[in-house]
């Protein structure tokens, strides 16, 4: 009985070759992976058995350790807290103890590792380290700053290792740290663990997504390079990418509305991506707050945003019901100003002057945006080449005709 005990705990067990650490004199193993592969699991596993000794008291191989997710959320809900968290996989007498406010895990051996989050890079800066689990780094907000000051702080130990558990993206830390010599990559899809995953699930996500470009880069792990001839490129919105902003003369929140009724109900998503003018003169792009939820749900976020961001109005598509567009925003914000615009052309002609502003240098991201960088690389002269609708996107080109180029872009009514 103890054996079969001691056997629900002992990860090699269990664990598929490649979710456990390769061999060699790595600094970084990066697992690119896709959905539901497991890559929870195996960092929060790697954690434990870099803060564990033999016993509950004996010293791990290390003792200093960071834990960098891309939000605050993340990081407690799913690598502390998750079903496949750092919590769960730990017997419970080896279980450390978690302080939410401090951010804290503390093994009773006296190991400690501090959660850290990649919107706020300069929290890793002062802090050393020995080991160090960083998720979803390709869809990091900053993730180059954030990544950095985290070198900067593994200086603990003999041999300082970091653990990397993300999805591709062709993003240029990703590149760089394929091609590092001190690197060991593992790649995996999510067909790896089909044997953990509800039959539902899978028969969903290959229903829905086998043989798509998202399906290569979510399920498969493939690292997929920019479209031919794509209006944007990861280089140009790399190019001009900054930290902060400067001041902004005007800031536009902009709503991409999906005509469906989403939240449970489902359907495609609502685009809303937060756009500036700075006194500069140049084009911003200050946030995605894009969303699946019900039109309550969604009018109240973009309501929230326009407060947050001390926005100057709404603009928001009117294809899709106008009338039920100003009412739905009217009743989560009946201050707001509001304005409706009409799609009298199609996607990529209302895109391609936006695409020129951003050859010209004129328009900078402001940190990571993942989810509308992915949709903007595959807009084309010939449409959009990815998959459901390219709600961002269009949020995003809506934004910066009113923010920068002026009502005389499109055709515009304006509300009271």
């Amino acid at each position: 009985m103890e054996a079969r005990a001691a056997l629900k705990w002992h990860w090699p067990f269990w664990a598929r070759p490649n979710q456990l650490p390769p061999p060699g004199d790595w600094a970084t193993w990066l697992i690119l992976a896709g959905r539901g592969f497991g890559k929870t699991r195996a960092g929060a596993e790697w954690i434990r058995s870099m803060a564990c000794g033999e016993t509950p008291m004996a010293p791990g191989r290390a003792s200093r350790i960071a834990i960098v997710a891309e939000t605050a959320a993340d990081a407690r809900d799913v690598l502390v807290e998750g079903d496949s968290g750092i919590m769960a996989v730990h017997p419970p007498e080896f279980r450390p103890h978690y302080e939410p406010s401090k951010r804290r895990l503390t093994w009773a051996n006296g190991a400690i590792a501090t959660l850290y989050n990649a919107t706020e890079p300069d929290q890793l800066r002062g802090p050393q380290h020995d080991a160090a689990w960083c998720d979803e780094l390709a869809k990091w907000q900053y993730a180059r700053e954030t990544w950095d000051q985290l070198q900067f702080g593994m200086r603990l130990g003999d041999r300082p290792r970091v653990i990397v558990t993300t999805t591709p993206r062709p993003i240029p830390i990703i590149r760089e740290l394929l091609t590092a010599k001190d690197t060991a990559a593992v790649r995996g899809s999510t067909m790896d663990n089909a044997g953990n995953l509800a039959p539902q699930f899978l028969a969903k996500m290959l229903d829905k997504y086998a043989g798509t470009r998202l399906g290569r880069q979510e399920l498969e792990a493939e690292m997929l390079d920019d479209l031919q001839g794509a209006l944007w490129s990861r280089d140009l919105l790399d190019a001009h990418r900054i930290k902060q902003a400067p001041e902004m003369r005007r800031i536009v929140v902009a709503v991409d509305p999906s005509g469906t009724a989403g939240g449970s109900e489902g359907g495609d998503d609502v685009g809303i991506v937060v756009v500036g003018k700075g006194v500069d003169g140049r084009g911003y792009v200050l946030a995605d707050w894009t969303c699946n939820l019900s039109p309550a749900g969604w009018a109240q976020r973009a309501v929230t945003a326009f407060h947050q961001f001390k926005a100057d109005r709404i603009v928001a598509e009117r294809n899709f019901g106008g009338a039920m567009v100003e009412a739905t925003i009217r009743t989560a914000g009946a201050n707001v100003p509001v304005k409706l615009v009409t799609a009298s052309r199609g996607k990529v002609a209302r895109a391609e002057p936006i695409a020129a502003l951003y050859e010209q240098g004129k328009v900078s991201h402001v940190g990571g945006l993942p989810e509308l960088e992915d949709q903007m690389v595959l807009f084309t002269p010939e449409g959009y080449m990815g998959e459901g609708s390219p709600d961002r996107a269009d949020a995003l080109v809506w934004g910066l005709s009113e923010a920068i180029l002026g009502a005389s872009h499109y055709n515009i009514h304006a509300l009271a």
